[in-house]
């Protein structure tokens, strides 16, 4: 974590020429920066989260066989022609077959098979009638030989039977490159004998702190000394996302300490820092864009997180690698990330462009918008009576981690409002759902 530094001591710093960007001009400028990433094969179990890079075609039928869909017995449906519980009918029990055996014998006419669900059904057999539509409880109980059984109801041609290909046929594209793989569609590729996919493999995102008020966790604490949070934070994001962080430590207030860390961050898909990107004298992310690749804009339209740094750093090969510089406020870097890194990290995973979840909530108490940007404010989600009710979660200061951490959703202001007023309708993204919130 590091304060918005806002240092106005008489040194001079370059000006770029700042124009703040819509949040949505902001989104499709980062965006043009990133592409779907390459494939890789990874264990089965691995791949949850990720997007497959190519067709899974099905290597066989599932079911392979025709199958039981009940533990019962396997009979030809004419033999139980009129039965019932008053006149049942009497068949000769010709052997049994059970889950992942192949059968022995052939169902004839008059004759049944005991089967057990999932196991295939025998030649000549066309129906299964389940045991509780028969008499072999009672037999059991009365110590009567299982040598026949009495069916006690009719069944029709094909009841209870599970059709050869009747989820998946061989040659069959199950899941399609591009498919987003969840535990259904990690348990259909199990099915399949897959135990290693080609996925779009995870970006790596390089993150870096700046200032030289910064402390590790675990540090002994020093009196003017802030811990480093931004770094943790962001760090879980990136995972939260799918991505992979790669957390490259802590740069202190000057060029060649920044240009060393960012040195460390190169051969990474992304770059992430916190701090640095304002208008104050060690604020420095934009001057290493500037000399060491490109600065695409520095300016967004919103609150927290105005001061936002956007370029692409020059890296061995001629490869760019796109530097997403946050502000150093703790609650600004965390709204800025989920707005543009998330993002980031979904069209890197070969993910559809899609924003956090989005519910209209009645609020509680107003938003104020002295500034004319797009306002993020901090809430509480809750359902009552059927409706989304947001309650902030108290100051807004941007420096106030912990109003972050109590929310479950960011409540916006429009850029062309001065106030949402209580009990007016807003926009909220979600961050979280709960067992509260639904």
């Amino acid at each position: 974590m590091s304060t918005h530094r806002q240092h106005t001591h008489g040194h001079s710093h370059r000006h770029y020429g700042e124009a703040m960007l819509s949040v949505e001009d902001a989104l499709e400028r980062i965006l043009a920066h990133f592409h779907r990433l390459d494939a890789e094969d990874t264990p089965l179990l691995h791949a949850l989260g990720q997007t497959l890079a190519a067709d899974a075609v099905a290597r066989h039928d599932i079911p392979p066989l025709d199958n039981s869909a009940m533990d019962g017995y396997a009979i030809q449906a004419a033999d139980a022609r009129g039965a019932s519980a008053d006149t049942p009918v009497t068949l000769r029990v010709d052997g049994a077959v059970a889950a992942g055996e192949l059968p022995t014998v052939a169902v004839t006419p008059g004759a049944a098979v005991r089967i057990m669900t999932g196991a295939p059904v025998p030649d000549g057999a066309d129906a299964v009638v389940p045991f509780e539509d028969t008499d072999e409880m009672q037999r059991r109980a009365d110590g009567a030989s299982l040598n026949e059984i009495a069916i006690r109801y009719e069944v029709g041609a094909g009841d209870d039977i599970r059709p050869a290909g009747q989820d998946v046929r061989k040659g069959q594209c199950v899941l399609g490159a591009g498919a987003l793989l969840r535990p259904a569609e990690i348990g259909v590729l199990a099915s399949l004998g897959y135990d290693t996919v080609s996925v779009v493999r995870r970006p790596v995102v390089a993150i870096l702190a700046t200032g030289n008020e910064l402390l590790e966790p675990g540090d002994a604490y020093e009196p003017g000394k802030i811990y480093n949070s931004n770094t943790y934070s962001i760090a879980a994001s990136v995972a939260r996302y799918g991505g992979i962080p790669k957390l490259i430590g802590i740069a202190r207030d000057d060029l060649p300490s920044m240009n060393a860390s960012l040195r460390e961050g190169l051969d990474s898909d992304m770059l992430v820092t916190s701090a640095g990107v304002s208008k104050g004298d060690y604020d420095m992310v934009k001057d290493v864009l500037s000399q060491h690749g490109e600065i695409d804009f520095w300016s967004v339209r919103m609150r927290p997180a105005k001061p936002l740094a956007f370029g692409a750093l020059n890296a061995d090969g001629g490869r760019k690698v796109p530097l997403l510089g946050l502000p150093g406020n703790p609650v600004s870097a965390l709204v800025a990330f989920e707005q543009f890194g998330r993002a980031a990290i979904r069209r890197m995973l070969g993910k559809p462009d899609a924003a956090n979840p989005t519910v209209s909530a009645i609020l509680d108490e107003p938003i104020y918008n002295n500034d004319s940007r797009r306002v993020f404010a901090r809430a509480i989600i809750r359902r009552e009576n059927g409706v989304y009710r947001a309650a902030l979660t108290g100051d807004q200061s941007s420096n106030l981690l912990t109003s972050m951490a109590r929310a479950n959703g960011l409540a916006i202001c429009p850029e062309d409002l001065s106030v949402k007023q209580a009990g007016e309708t807003v926009q909220v993204q979600m961050l979280d759902w709960t067992e509260e919130t639904f």
